[in-house]
């Protein structure tokens, strides 16, 4: 049979959002609710007339509830075959009547973990009855309906209004679908929950990672491919997937790839001063700290006027009108900031293609977490890059100044999110010269203090940044070719993590130099 009506639906929710709508929608069409606990309650509160699942087993409820809808009237009523003589015979014989809907949806376990519950709270909230019921009814939607998510209510009444109280095979499948999707995704945060918070393994031996799709997105890194952005369904920090879209156009796979770049490395100057990162192809082109957002934008702009055509832009404070005019100078792609005034909104409103995306916070870059990456036949998982910058290490016999070791770290927290091989130029709190994702560190170095000349030419200065700056290489110099390079640059500081087998080679090049160098003893390499 392709159209089933509802005789009779069992209604147990923990969310009872629009239970009340829809417990109205089926009375109106005749079926018989049958429900249990705070669900019956509800319904009975709204005027209607509710069965008791004990009514309908036999069997009270018992210990604590845990028991009660684990019976063969519950689930002989769910799975059986209704054109199945054995099975119609074996309902007769055992008085049990068909079910022909499920509204579940389930203990709110994911909610449980995120509020910081101790573990007999999470425990019990791990639901039983209501997956078993689910899995029932989903398995046999060939007589069966089963709905997990409020927001398919709508659906359902609009069908049996349509159809005189039945349901199709169409929608039964679509719902059957998303049945099994919600239990998988709820077992993966209990089987998550267990392995990585309870056993306090790193890497568990099986690792569930359950997505639920947010978006459709217009294509891919190209147009030839499709393309969808999907969030995870546990606790997760907030990021680019939780922001609030003010204006523009739908977002991209590469405007949501870049953006969320742009967010990782902002996010390492949440507690710095005002502060500015124009992103491009997932590498930094500008990167600048200043008294004001309007003169962090113009540093590291002046970086690179070229690249920052067209990139994302991401801010570490709530982005005002100054900032926001002197961006509107140029086309920008997305704007990532935790706020913005009104002024600013007012100014980009004219931007009518700029999508503005505001965080309302900034995720913490120290967070731990996973990060995982498809390869042929498998995946590659491996913990966030959260090193902070270590104790730096003085190799040199010249120590860097205060200004040049201010300018070491704030090259090498950029660098952290350069592609590799990367060199990082920096100069009183912006970048000077970027160098990303070379086949070799010489290359990073000449390409970035070419960009820096780039730059100083094109904004009429006498010399590039590059002169008196800080440099930092993201892994070490395996020859002292790539710092003399960054010495004919105009470099006088270099940080770099150090452990190569010409380390002493490279030492002796810098301090023949007089360079300050300081090794940090931790890489940060980033493909």
């Amino acid at each position: 049979m392709t159209s089933i009506p509802i005789r009779r639906a069992l209604l147990s929710v923990s969310d009872k959002t629009g239970i009340i709508d829809l417990g109205q929608a089926l009375a109106r069409h005749g079926v018989e609710l049958v429900s249990t606990g705070g669900t019956a309650k509800a319904l009975r509160d709204a005027g209607l007339d509710v069965r008791d699942i004990s009514n309908l087993t036999g069997f009270p409820e018992m210990m604590d509830g845990r028991v009660k809808t684990l019976h063969p009237k519950v689930h002989g009523g769910l799975l059986a075959v209704r054109d199945d003589p054995a099975h119609v015979a074996s309902m007769a014989e055992h008085d049990i009547g068909a079910i022909d809907l499920v509204i579940v949806n389930l203990y709110p376990f994911a909610q449980t973990v995120a509020k910081g519950a101790d573990r007999p709270e999470i425990i019990e909230n791990i639901d039983i009855g209501g997956p078993s019921m689910v899995r029932s009814a989903a398995k046999n939607h060939a007589f069966v309906a089963v709905v997990t998510d409020p927001s398919d209510y709508t659906a359902l009444i609009s069908e049996m209004d349509s159809s005189g109280g039945a349901t199709t095979i169409e929608l039964r499948k679509r719902l059957a679908a998303r049945a099994f999707a919600a239990t998988a995704a709820y077992d993966g945060m209990i089987a998550s929950w267990f392995g990585f918070a309870d056993q306090g393994e790193a890497f568990p031996e099986t690792l569930p990672i359950t997505l639920k799709r947010s978006a459709s997105l217009r294509y891919g890194e190209n147009p030839h491919q499709s393309a969808a952005f999907y969030s995870a369904t546990g606790p997760h920090a907030k990021g680019i997937g939780q922001a609030r879209q003010v204006q523009g156009k739908e977002l991209s796979y590469n405007n949501l790839n870049d953006a969320d770049a742009a967010l990782e490395l902002i996010a390492e100057f949440r507690d710095a001063a005002p502060s500015v990162v124009i992103v491009k192809h997932a590498n930094p082109c500008g990167v600048a700290s200043a008294a004001t957002l309007e003169e962090a934008y113009a540093a590291a702009f002046a970086c690179d006027t070229v690249s920052a055509f067209g990139g994302i832009i991401a801010l570490n404070r709530r982005l005002d009108e100054a900032t926001a005019r002197a961006i509107s100078g140029i086309f920008t792609e997305v704007v990532v900031a935790p706020d913005a005034d009104e002024a600013a909104l007012a100014i980009f409103a004219a931007k009518k293609n700029l999508r503005l995306l505001l965080t309302g916070d900034l995720p913490d870059a120290a967070r731990t977490g996973l990060q995982a990456k498809s390869i042929t036949g498998g995946w590659l998982v491996q913990t966030r890059d959260n090193g902070a910058t270590p104790e730096l290490k003085v190799v040199t016999k010249r120590a860097p100044t205060p200004a040049e070791l201010a300018d070491c770290r704030f090259a090498w927290t950029v660098a952290k999110h350069v592609k590799s091989n990367a060199i990082v130029y920096a100069k009183d709190g912006s970048t000077a010269g970027i160098g990303a994702g070379q086949m070799n560190r010489l290359e990073s170095a000449r390409i970035a203090a070419w960009k820096a000349k780039d730059a100083a030419d094109k904004a009429g200065w006498t010399t590039p940044r590059t002169i008196g700056s800080a440099v930092a290489s993201d892994a070490f110099f395996p020859f002292a070719d790539g710092l003399l390079a960054a010495v004919e640059a105009g470099a006088t500081a270099i940080i770099q993590p150090g452990g190569s087998i010409r380390d002493d080679e490279v030492i002796a090049a810098a301090d023949e130099a007089g360079l300050a160098m300081v090794f940090t003893g931790m890489r940060h390499f980033r493909h």
